[in-house]
């Protein structure tokens, strides 16, 4: 059994929206991010929600993307990206585990990742 499941993604035009789904099973875990892989920069997470549905932004995200969990299927967590950008474009990959501090995680930090899903942008 796959631990993330992402669905969503595609190719949309500067400021369209995008919705990302994540769903989440067979593991035990404190929170789920969502990182960005651009070419040959290094993954970055741009949001995280903790169990405790406490939440961090990537600075280049805030106030466009938020990350929720499905208040029925507490096992899904969605990222709705708003006011999309070219420099948006990546891969999305869902990851989770369990860390002490409420903070974004960094890769190396990571314990399950989903397989990806791109997400592209155009002027």
């Amino acid at each position: 059994q796959v631990p993330l499941v992402e669905s969503g993604g595609g190719s949309v035009q500067a400021g369209n929206s995008l919705r990302l789904s994540c769903v989440v099973s067979g593991i035990t875990y404190n929170y789920v991010a969502w990182f960005r892989e651009a070419g040959e920069e290094e993954r970055e997470a741009v949001a995280i929600i903790y169990t405790s549905g406490f939440t961090l932004y990537g600075d280049s995200v805030k106030g466009r993307f938020t990350i929720s969990r499905d208040t029925a299927r507490k096992n899904t967590v969605y990222l709705q990206m708003n006011d999309l950008k070219p420099e948006d474009t990546g891969k999305y990959y869902c990851a989770s585990g369990f860390v002490v501090d409420r903070k974004l995680v960094q890769s190396q930090e990571v314990r399950y990742w989903g397989q990806g899903i791109q997400v592209t942008v155009s002027p």
